[in-house]
């Protein structure tokens, strides 16, 4: 089970109240984006290792608020993810935005030096109503923090409701498609796709997916995962022959 931040005693959901409306159709179903023409770009960092390791960075949609750790749709990837070489930790914390991730995404991923890290933040800047300008800055910032450190970013994206206006709500969207697109990343369009527009899918707190539907969440991160990992894996030097070695050490 990964380790898990402790979280903040304030926490913001994504969906807010207005879950209790007719939220149907509010929420466009999205393909995952390919990865194909990144790999074939060539744009995955080269790494020596074999053995991945996943650092989850997000808020508390990531960080099974509610729910037992075990639960959450971050151990149920880890274990998807076993037998595979690969190590998941969850640097995820309740309650974070973009401008908290960004002010210690350095000393995370000096803490779990990564090579793989699935960054999930800016629900909590929606829910606020923050600058989207803002939250786009932070999440590049981010990015940048990541290539620093020789990790494959993997951006998820969040949509929410149209509480704050619909203009809000698309650029909201578009940023992440934006940032995506602009920096060639492997991106999940919506972490919440297939269960933001069900009620019963949420805790009684409206806020925060239920264990049941954690395994949904899963369905949408995964395959995404798996493609970054199977690409690492694939460009990883070849282990050297003992010949080689030998030769190597003369």
């Amino acid at each position: 089970m990964p380790a898990i931040a402790r979280p903040r005693r304030t926490f913001c959901g994504i969906l807010l109240s207005a879950l209790t409306l007719h939220v149907a159709g509010m929420f466009p179903s999205f393909g995952f984006a390919s990865t194909n023409d990144v790999i074939a770009a060539g744009k995955f960092v080269h790494t020596r290792q074999l053995t991945q390791k996943i650092m989850v960075y997000g808020d508390s949609l990531s960080a099974a608020y509610g729910i037992d750790a075990s639960q959450g749709w971050v151990s149920l990837m880890e274990a998807k993810l076993k037998g595979k070489n690969t190590t998941v930790v969850n640097a995820s914390i309740s309650g974070e935005t973009t401008t908290g991730g960004a002010s210690r995404i350095k000393t995370d991923l000096a803490r779990h030096q990564p090579t793989i890290v699935m960054l999930s933040l800016g629900a909590n800047d929606g829910l606020r109503g923050l600058p989207v300008a803002d939250m786009q800055l932070n999440l590049g910032k981010m990015l940048d923090e990541i290539r620093k450190a020789n990790a494959q970013a993997i951006l998820i994206g969040m949509q929410i409701p149209p509480n704050y206006g619909i203009t809000y709500a698309e650029d909201f969207k578009q940023s992440y498609l934006t940032l995506a697109r602009d920096r060639k990343l492997p991106l999940v369009p919506f972490l919440l796709d297939g269960i933001a527009d069900k009620l019963e899918n949420f805790q009684p707190d409206r806020l925060h997916p239920t264990a049941a539907a954690q395994s949904r969440i899963l369905e949408n991160v995964l395959p995404v995962a798996e493609r970054v990992i199977t690409a690492r894996q694939r460009m990883a030097p070849p282990a050297a022959s003992a010949g080689q070695t030998k030769q190597l050490s003369k």
